[in-house]
C-alpha cells in the first residue's frame, strides 16, 4: 500500500485505542494491549526482527522432537497452498518461527516482511498479528491486512492456529501467510480452515508419537471417522488408567452434560469413563481391523465408536554419516536401539570409537546388555573376522583366573597340559578382548593386566618368553570403580588405562524404546524356537509397564517362557509369568558409577508421568549422574548448555550448592 494508506491506518489505530468504549473485537483488544501493555507506538513502524545463529538454535532445541513430527504435516499443507502464494511458519510458544516453508524465489521479500525462519511474531515485538494474537488468546485467528497493528504489515494476510503438547499445554502456532491477497476478508476462510485442520493433525501425530509405548483408544461419534481422524484419543497403561488425552478428548470428556468441567482425565481408570469397562477395551484391541463398529458407552455423553492402537514398534534410526572418518556402517550397533535418546547417543558414540584403537569401559546395571554391546562393537569393526574373547572376571575361580588369562608353558603345573595352554588374552590377539565384571579381578592380576596393556605383550606362566599381541580391550562393570579405587580394591592406573572412553547403558526401566526392544527380543527367541511371534496389546502394555529390576536379561527370560507356553507364538496376558501381574517393588535409580562415586541419585517420584514431568526427571537424573556438571549432562542429553540451564529454570531444578 502507499504511504497515504499507512497514515490512514495509523490514525485509525490511534482513534480506536483512544476511545473509552469497551473493545468487543479481538483485533481491537490486541491493539489496546500493544499500546498499554507493550508500549508500542503505531506511528513508528519497525522492521521485522529475525533471530539467527545460536539464539535460534536455542528456540529450536526446546521443541526439536516436535519439529520432526510437525515437518511432515507442514509439507503436506504446503502442497495445498503454495500455488496460491502462501508460505508456512511454525512458531514456538514465544512466537519465534522455528520452521518455515516458502518459495525460494521470494526469499528476499519474505525475509524483509518477517515471513521467514527466525522471525519474532510475538505481540510484544510485532504488534497485532495472527501468531501473536493467537498466542495471547489461545485460539485460531485470521489477521488480514489492516487488522495488523504495525503499518508496515498491512499488505500481509496471516492465518494462525494454536498447537498444544500432549499434556494440553500451549506449545506453538501453525501459520499460513501471504505477502499479498484479495481485499475481502472472506478470501481467507479456506486458508484458516486448512490451518486449523492441519494443526489438529500435527497435534494428534505428536500425541501418538509421545505415547507410542502406550495403548491408545480412539473415539468418534461417526464410525468412518474413527480410523481417519481419531477425534478423541486416550492413552492408557496396562492397568487401564488414562495417562494422556488429546485436546478433543479433554474438551469433550472433561465436560459434563451441563457444560461444566467434570474432573481430570489423566489418572482416571477407563472403567470410570465407559460402562463396558476394561474387558471390552481389551477385546476391541485384540480384534484389530476385523472389529466391526465396536462402540463404548460413556456414563454421561452417550455412545462413541472405538478402536485401539496397540503400542507401536519404533524402528532404529539410521543417522546420516557425519564424515568419512567418523561414521561407520554398523548394522550390529544399529540393531541395539529404537528411538531411546540415551541408547541413540550411545550408538553414535560407539560408531565414532570403532577402529580408533581406543579401549572402552562399559558401565550399567547387571543385565543391561554390556556383552551384547561389546560384541556389536567387535562386529562393526575391522576386526570382525578375528576372535572375540569374553572373560567374566567374577565367574572364574581366583585360583584359575591367572592361568586362564595368561596361559602357561609346558610343565608349569603338575597335571597340566603337556603342551601348555594358550591364555585367553593371547587367543584374542588381533581381535577384541572383553573383560566383563572387571571390578571383581584380584589386585595382583590387575597389576599383570596393566603391564600387558602397557607393553602390548603377554608372558605365559612358567615362561620368560613374551608374545607380542594386538588387541582392543572392552571392559565392563556394574560396580563403582572409583569407590573401589578409594577403598584400595582397584588400581587407579588400570582404571585410566581402560577408560579411553566410557559408555553408559541405561537400565531398561529408563528406556523409551521398550516396544522396539520387546519386539526384537521376542522375534529372536521365536526364530530359535522355529515359530512365528505376535504379542497381544494387553500383554505388551504389561511388559512395557514392568520396572524390570533384572533389565534386558530378565526380559529375555520372560519372553522365552511366554513363547514356550503360548499357543503358536501368540503371547497373551495369560502367558506371562505370574510375578509380572503382582505389584512390583519400586526400583530406585542409582547414578552411573563412573560419574557419581559417592551416593545413589534419588529417584524422582511422580504420581503420573506427564511430558514435562518426564523431561524434568530425565534432566535431574542426568545432572545428578554428573555431579551437577552442566556441560557433562548437556553432552549426555545431546543439548547445548544454554538449553540445559533454560530447562533447569523451567522445572525449578536448583543445584545443591545454591539451595
Amino acid at each position: 500500500m502507499h504511504d497515504i494508506d499507512q497514515r490512514a491506518h495509523i490514525e485509525r489505530v490511534l482513534s480506536v485505542t483512544r476511545s473509552a468504549e469497551a473493545k468487543a473485537d479481538r483485533i481491537q483488544r490486541s491493539w489496546q494491549r500493544c499500546i498499554e501493555d507493550y508500549d508500542l507506538d503505531p506511528t513508528r513502524p519497525t522492521p521485522a526482527h529475525i533471530i539467527e545463529g545460536p539464539r535460534l538454535r536455542e528456540h529450536r532445541d526446546q521443541i526439536e522432537d516436535f519439529l520432526q513430527v510437525a515437518r511432515t504435516g507442514m509439507e503436506q499443507l504446503y502442497k495445498r497452498v503454495c500455488d496460491l502464494g502462501y508460505v508456512l511458519l511454525l512458531t514456538d510458544a514465544q512466537g519465534v518461527a522455528v520452521d518455515f516453508i516458502g518459495n525460494d524465489r521470494w526469499q528476499g521479500e519474505l525475509r524483509r516482511s518477517g515471513l521467514y525462519l527466525g522471525a519474532d511474531w510475538s505481540e510484544a515485538r510485532a504488534g497485532t498479528c495472527a501468531v501473536g494474537t493467537c498466542i495471547a488468546d489461545r485460539s485460531a485467528i485470521t489477521c488480514h491486512q489492516i487488522d495488523h497493528f504495525d503499518a508496515s504489515h498491512i499488505d500481509l494476510t496471516c492465518n494462525s492456529a494454536p498447537l498444544l503438547d500432549p499434556t494440553g499445554d500451549f506449545m506453538g502456532v501453525l501459520d499460513v501467510s501471504a505477502l499479498t491477497s484479495p481485499s475481502p476478508r472472506e478470501s481467507q476462510h479456506l486458508a484458516l480452515q486448512l490451518t486449523m485442520m492441519y494443526a489438529k493433525m500435527i497435534e494428534d501425530a505428536n500425541f501418538l508419537h509421545f505415547f507410542r509405548e502406550a495403548s491408545v483408544l480412539r473415539l468418534s461419534a461417526a464410525w468412518p471417522m474413527v480410523d481417519l481422524s481419531g477425534e478423541l484419543m486416550l492413552a492408557f497403561d496396562a492397568d487401564g488408567v488414562v495417562v494422556g488425552a488429546n485436546s478433543g478428548a479433554r474438551r469433550t470428556l472433561q465436560t459434563g452434560r451441563d457444560g461444566e468441567p467434570d474432573g481430570e482425565l489423566v489418572g482416571t481408570p477407563l472403567d470410570a469413563i465407559f460402562r463396558e469397562g476394561m474387558a471390552e477395551v481389551w477385546r476391541i484391541a485384540r480384534a484389530g481391523i476385523a472389529n466391526a463398529r465396536a462402540a463404548l458407552t460413556t456414563h454421561q455423553l452417550g455412545v462413541f465408536y472405538a478402536d485401539v492402537i496397540a503400542p507401536r514398534v519404533i524402528a532404529s534410526h539410521r543417522p546420516a554419516a557425519d564424515s568419512v572418518e567418523t561414521a561407520v556402517s554398523a548394522p550390529a550397533l544399529d540393531r541395539l536401539a529404537g528411538d531411546d535418546p540415551q541408547m541413540q547417543r550411545l550408538i553414535r558414540q560407539a560408531k565414532r570409537l570403532v577402529n580408533k584403537s581406543v579401549d572402552i569401559l562399559l558401565h550399567g546395571e547387571t543385565g543391561t546388555g554390556k556383552e551384547v554391546v561389546a560384541k556389536a562393537l567387535h562386529e562393526s569393526s575391522e576386526r570382525r573376522d578375528q576372535a572375540f574373547v569374553a572373560i567374566n572376571c567374577a565367574a572364574i575361580p581366583e585360583s584359575l583366573i591367572e592361568s586362564e588369562l595368561f596361559g602357561y608353558a609346558p610343565g608349569t603345573f603338575t597335571g597340566g597340559r603337556s603342551k601348555g595352554m594358550k591364555g585367553l588374552i593371547a587367543q584374542a590377539d588381533g581381535g577384541t578382548l572383553f573383560l566383563d565384571e572387571i571390578g571383581d579381578m584380584p589386585m595382583h592380576l590387575q597389576t599383570r593386566l596393566l603391564r600387558v596393556l602397557a607393553e602390548k605383550e603377554v608372558t605365559p606362566l612358567g615362561s620368560d618368553k613374551a608374545q607380542a599381541i594386538r588387541l582392543t580391550v572392552v571392559a565392563a562393570s556394574h560396580r563403582d570403580l572409583r569407590k573401589l579405587i578409594a577403598d584400595g580394591l582397584f588400581r587407579e592406573d588400570l582404571y585410566y588405562r581402560l577408560c579411553g572412553a566410557i559408555l553408559y547403558l541405561p537400565p531398561l526401566r529408563q528406556r523409551r524404546d521398550k516396544v522396539f526392544l520387546i519386539d526384537r527380543l521376542a522375534s529372536e527367541e521365536a526364530a530359535e524356537m522355529g515359530c512365528t511371534m505376535s504379542i497381544d496389546p494387553q500383554a505388551m502394555a504389561v511388559l512395557c509397564a514392568h520396572p524390570w529390576p533384572g533389565n534386558v536379561r530378565q526380559l529375555r527370560n520372560v519372553l522365552r517362557f511366554a513363547l514356550a507356553v503360548s499357543d503358536g507364538g501368540q503371547i497373551r496376558l495369560d502367558d506371562l509369568p505370574g510375578e509380572l501381574m503382582e505389584p512390583a517393588a519400586p526400583v530406585h535409580d542409582t547414578a552411573p558409577a563412573m560419574a557419581t562415586p559417592q551416593a545413589p541419585a534419588r529417584t524422582v517420584a511422580a504420581d503420573r508421568a506427564s511430558w514435562r514431568d518426564q523431561e524434568g526427571q530425565w534432566l535431574l537424573e542426568a545432572l545428578q549422574r554428573h555431579k551437577w556438571c552442566v556441560t557433562a549432562a548437556a553432552d549426555e542429553l545431546g543439548l547445548c548448555r544454554a538449553t540445559v540451564y533454560r530447562r533447569m529454570k523451567r522445572h525449578g531444578i536448583v543445584p545443591p550448592n545454591l539451595q
